[in-house]
């Protein structure tokens, strides 16, 4: 099943990069600009066909795809000069622009709509109201440093027994009483234990099997959390789903959307002070740290496939992911970046202002933009966008980040 969780995430990986590439593809043709070539996957070429000017075929690595459309800019060679009319850098500077959004408009649409089809089919995740019992689930090993290395269900440096496990309380046990209160759920026992003060002893009446027992604990206290500490997990009862309405889809889609944007602007503005931190246990203390490459989608994917959950819970984590994912490849081809979307949209932007500003001056449009004297300060920064990416990639491959799954 972990294999199969890789596999699905790298075919929804190559889709949402084709797709992408399809809207470059469908635009450019409208136009009647000549594309040669259109591919899903990269590296050796498995199956191909020539349909009319333009070869269509499936490569060996399914990491993505791409579309060839002669003449992108002043540096591309066109093989055929009869085919210079036809070029894309020939075509009006409005044509040019739709087709380098067009892939962008592709991904959003696509997120928006499995978002969207994710409510009004599956259903919205929501809290369950059902009465949590109060049968111990686990019992922490340890009292954790912190609030985060509790988080991460991690112990730290610590050496300190949880008060469950110092008293003797084991998964399966079911607690009736706290201190001489009866307690039939985990809202109530949760809220006795928080209020009590640390270091108080207190009483737990405990139904183990056929035999009522009674346990005495030690409150204990993690730094950065509020109240008693003892070291138990109750059982939880699963997500409920409910189906929305299409006004509800269409809110929970334009949230998700806002979600992601504002969590990537955050983690890309924090991302700087973090990378010190991505090789350390310190990585998930900031949203920059948590910043996920391919390496760690992948495995996400693949441990929300394997995990013993509801097919619901499964089908809602892959729709998000890829959801996200095309988000993501919208936000990042609209930076102006050569080669990016966004970067060569920039250069016909200059370019047109260039002309417009020569025509109230008297002048002649002075053509096209050089590529060679813009293409070395963006090809730098693109270069420490790249090197940023295989940074968070070597952390995920070797201090990979606690998604909490």
């Amino acid at each position: 099943m972990g294999l199969f969780g890789w596999v699905i995430f790298l075919f929804a990986l190559c889709i949402s990069i084709t797709w992408h590439e399809t809207g470059h593809f469908v635009t450019a043709k409208k136009f009647g600009m000549k594309a040669t070539r259109y591919f899903m996957g990269f590296g050796p070429t498995l199956w191909s066909v020539q349909r009319g000017e333009t070869e269509y075929g499936i490569k060996a690595l399914p990491i993505g795809g791409f579309v060839k459309i002669i003449g992108m800019h002043s540096l591309d060679d066109v093989d055929d000069p009869a085919d210079e009319p036809r070029s894309f850098r020939q075509q009006p500077g409005w044509q040019r622009i739709i087709v380098l959004i067009a892939g962008i408009v592709m991904n959003l649409v696509l997120a928006f709509v499995l978002v969207a089809g994710l409510a009004l089919t599956i259903g919205i995740e929501k809290p369950s109201t059902a009465r949590v019992s109060t049968q111990v689930v686990t019992v922490a090993s340890c009292v954790a440093d912190n609030v985060t290395d509790l988080n991460n269900e991690s112990c730290g440096s610590s050496k300190q027994a949880s008060p469950a496990k110092l008293a003797g309380l084991r998964a399966g046990d079911t607690i009736t009483s706290y201190n001489g209160k009866p307690v039939s759920d985990w809202t109530q026992l949760g809220t006795l234990i928080t209020n009590t003060k640390p270091g108080t002893v207190v009483a737990l009446t405990v139904r183990r099997g056929a035999k009522t027992l009674t346990l005495h604990a030690k409150v204990a206290e993690v730094p950065g959390r509020k109240g008693g500490y003892m070291g138990i997990v109750a059982n939880s009862p699963p997500p409920v789903f409910q189906v929305a309405s299409p006004l509800g889809a269409v809110k929970y889609a334009g949230s998700f959307f806002g979600q992601v944007i504002t969590g990537t602007g955050s983690a890309i503005g924090t991302l700087p002070s973090a990378i010190p931190k991505l090789f350390t246990k310190e990585r998930a203390d900031s949203s920059g740290g948590q910043i996920c490459s391919v390496i760690c989608a992948g495995e996400a994917t693949s441990q929300a496939v394997s995990a013993s959950v509801g097919w619901q819970y499964k089908a809602e984590f892959v729709v998000l992911l890829v959801a996200e994912l095309n988000i993501l490849l919208g936000l990042f081809n609209i930076l102006p970046l050569m080669p990016l979307d966004g970067g060569l949209a920039a250069v016909i932007a200059w370019e047109r202002l260039r002309a417009w500003l020569a025509r109230l001056r008297g002048r002649s449009d002075p053509g096209m933009v050089d590529i060679r004297k813009v293409l070395p300060v963006m090809f730098s920064i693109f270069m420490v966008v790249v090197l940023f990416t295989v940074v968070v990639l070597l952390a995920d491959i070797v201090n990979p980040v606690n998604l909490g799954l």
